[in-house]
């Protein structure tokens, strides 16, 4: 390699391999801030430094928002925007999601193996892409009404990983494993790339109506959402209460994105429609005939374990017996033990898909610890508070929507509840109103959020996933399959809450 100056040097190690002018736009932010911070104060800095993190988020394919976003972080800390302290307390709050990423993710990655099996046989049996696509919505809204959405994200995120990776490798015109990589469609034969372009967008379009489904099914119940627990534990309802207040609102919100899911794909509109090739389906039924032909008795066994710990994972979510992620932990510890894999480097491997992301969401937690102390919310949030009747009751489901599509809808819930908390126990409100301004925002921060992939944390965690590259999902793609979906349940959750709660 010939000697490049120290300059040069500098700018190739910088974000890596990252496009030369997304390089310079960070550069740009990180000597831009502090010159804003020192002439426009620190309310206007605070702004544009969410702006610039959601460009990193935005960026996603192009480099790994990590890098990027935390040097803003740091950088927010360093000119006094926020401070450790702040930071950690973030941190403390959301530490149940940080060890659902650590120990759930990874318990799903030893349990992909009968996901995509179990899947694979769904896919293979039912040929109506309307219906499949009605299919995984209502599947995400069940299970995350009951589980938890960034749970039931990481099984779709698994399946869908699987499912690629099997055609992938069979339309790959070079099979010896050392050359094979999941990534490179170069090596792909030329008469299949026509059907791995349809089977992208065929993902895509399954894996988006999953997504929005555990938003859905998400915003119904007590445990559906971390700050649906919160605003519970506030108002004191159990499971059956939030499921009796919300549902005025939830419902129909459920009803109209059920029927979203259907109309997108009959109409073929806005990036849906997207056919199931039939070279694919091919692939699909024959794998799913050897794998049945060659399974012996201890993969059957395997499979057990994978389908008892299953059932044992479900019944424990549901039940709330411990936190998501100690669930988790007991998941990794039953399906290594009883499916014989102990070694360490085995073990590690199935925590590479969920940790880059939980280091984000810190790095994301720093940029909410910038919002609360530089109190960036508070005038809209003293605005709706001004308000009375049905119009603070819209005003919270709106405000709510709008501050969690750009920030982090547990904070934004946390706040809202905190303040109209406070308000009640002053006396200023009475109780029927206080828990409908509960469920206003409950639903605000559930549904409109959906809008952007930082809105929501399964989102965001599958922008972020190795499966979204392999089926070009990038932010900007996210938002367009998820706007149609956005507008339609964010109006009729608006209706609902002006004319129904």
């Amino acid at each position: 390699m010939k000697n490049i100056s120290f300059v040069q040097a500098f700018r190739a190690n910088f974000l890596g391999k990252s496009p030369n002018w997304y390089k310079t736009t960070i550069l740009a932010f990180l000597v831009l801030n502090p010159i804003l911070m020192f002439t426009a104060g620190k309310t206007i800095t605070g702004w544009v430094l969410i702006v610039e993190f959601i460009f990193t988020l935005a960026m996603a394919l192009k480099c790994y928002p990590l890098p990027a976003g935390g040097l803003l972080a740091i950088e927010a800390v360093v000119i006094g925007l926020t401070n450790p302290y702040s930071i950690y307390h973030e941190i403390e709050l959301n530490l149940p999601v940080i060890l659902l990423l650590m120990f759930m993710v990874a318990g799903i990655y030893f349990m992909k193996e009968g996901l995509v099996y179990l899947f694979s046989k769904v896919l293979t049996k039912v040929r109506s892409k309307v219906t499949l696509s009605f299919l995984f919505s209502l599947l995400g809204a069940i299970l995350s009404a009951f589980l938890d959405a960034l749970t039931v994200t990481a099984v779709m995120i698994a399946v869908g990983y699987g499912f690629f990776h099997i055609f992938h490798k069979f339309a790959s015109s070079e099979k010896v494993y050392e050359k094979y990589d999941v990534n490179n469609d170069h090596i792909i034969d030329d008469k299949y790339h026509e059907d791995l372009d349809q089977f992208r967008g065929f993902l895509r379009n399954l894996i988006m109506h999953g997504v929005v489904g555990t938003a859905l099914g998400g915003a119904a119940t007590l445990v559906g959402e971390p700050q649906n627990l919160m605003i519970g534990t506030i108002m004191k309802w159990d499971f059956v209460d939030f499921f009796l207040y919300s549902a005025p609102v939830s419902i129909p919100v459920m009803i109209v994105g059920f029927l979203t899911s259907i109309i997108l794909e009959v109409t073929k509109s806005l990036g849906y429609g997207y056919q199931l090739p039939e070279s694919v389906r091919k692939v699909m039924e024959d794998e799913v005939k050897a794998k049945d032909s060659s399974m012996d008795t201890r993969a059957r066994v395997r499979l057990l374990i994978m389908a008892v710990s299953g059932v044992l994972l479900v019944l424990s979510l549901a039940f709330h017996l411990a936190e998501v992620g100690i669930i988790g932990l007991m998941i990794i510890i039953l399906l290594t033990a009883f499916n014989g894999v102990i070694e360490e480097g085995r073990i590690g491997h199935a925590f590479e898909e969920a940790l880059p992301f939980t280091a984000l969401l810190v790095v994301f937690f720093s940029i909410v610890a910038v919002i609360h102390d530089q109190h960036l919310f508070t005038p809209i949030i003293q605005w709706v508070l001004n308000l009375e009747g049905q119009n603070q009751l819209v005003a919270f489901f709106v405000a709510n929507g709008v501050l969690s599509a750009i920030s982090d809808n547990v904070f934004v819930a946390t706040v809202y509840m905190s303040e109209t908390q406070k308000a009640f126990e002053a006396g200023g409100i009475e109780l029927d109103h206080y828990q409908k301004m509960a469920v206003s925002i409950n639903m605000g921060t559930n549904i409109p959020s959906v809008a952007t992939p930082n809105g929501q944390a399964a989102f965001l965690f599958l922008l972020t996933s190795a499966l979204a590259p392999l089926i070009r999902l990038s932010y900007m793609e996210m938002v367009k399959l998820a706007l149609p979906y956005a507008i339609l349940m964010s109006l009729t959750g608006l209706l609902a809450t002006m004319y129904l709660l």
